[in-house]
């Protein structure tokens, strides 16, 4: 059995959260925060204090499936279990954590992730969302899903992303990332339609997930053309990219690791 004594290293806890009532992931004074409640919890329960790092720094309202914390282990945590039963005990409303693994010491939960991945989705049509209220955007027109697809094979691969962020935070940045898949399937969730934007990366500018799928709606409303897209990608400028869709349909899903990260 895995006592938890005298291991040293780090924790990786994956946690889910609805970040409606969150003014996001990182923690801000004075504000209700996914990161602040889970150093909250943790100093309750390994009576110290504990500073974490997260994966991906989701905005306000933005949820999470796959979200992964880490922080310093000094080997004197409970059984994982007991760790992870007495966090859920602890964490706002809204919070859970659905897992923990050892690391090695000096891994983060962000710079050592290879790949992230988000999902948006969203309700086209005239039909309001009912149980995908909260977790989509409801789009209010049918959207060509071909023309979507077109325009997103343009978004793969190593580009300069500065057209699909926040402005303010690019300044004195790279903004070159690799986009390794954007995938537009429809699904079907508790009886609803939706269609769902997988967007598979090695790392995310700001709003950079919501920027790309308000741009693709644009191309699905008939509104710009496919080709549209790798004009904005060359225009290196958020003010020629599309509206940033609203944080209530991402999702961040998933998080992946090298397995050598592992103990």
């Amino acid at each position: 059995m895995d006592t938890g004594h005298q291991q040293q290293g780090a924790l990786a806890l994956t946690i889910a959260y609805d970040g409606a009532p969150f003014s996001g992931f990182a923690r801000q004074p004075g504000r209700e925060t996914v990161q602040g409640s889970i150093e909250q919890a943790l100093a309750v329960v390994l009576r110290r204090e504990v500073v974490t790092v997260g994966a991906g720094r989701t905005d306000a309202g933005v949820h999470a499936l796959g979200q992964v914390v880490s922080f310093e282990s000094d080997g004197s945590e409970p059984e994982l279990r007991t760790l992870v039963r007495s966090l859920n005990a602890l964490v706002c409303e809204g919070v859970v954590v659905t897992g923990v693994c050892r690391a090695a010491a000096g891994f983060s939960a962000r710079f050592d992730a290879e790949a992230r991945e988000y999902r948006y989705r969203l309700v086209p049509g005239p039909t309001p969302p009912l149980f995908l209220d909260e977790v989509a955007w409801w789009v209010r027109h049918t959207v060509d899903l071909g023309a979507m697809r077109a325009a997103a094979a343009s978004l793969v691969g190593e580009h300069d992303f500065r057209s699909f962020c926040v402005a303010g935070s690019a300044e004195g940045r790279s903004t070159r990332r690799s986009i390794e898949l954007v995938e537009i399937v429809p699904e079907e969730h508790l009886g609803e339609h939706c269609v769902t934007v997988r967007v598979v990366g090695n790392a995310f500018l700001h709003s950079m997930v919501r920027v790309i799928v308000g741009s693709l709606v644009e191309v699905g409303l008939g509104r710009r053309d496919p080709e549209w897209i790798a004009d904005v990608l060359g225009a290196c400028d958020r003010s020629a990219a599309g509206p940033t869709a609203p944080a209530c349909g991402l999702t961040l899903w998933h998080v992946s690791y090298p397995e050598e990260c592992w103990l």
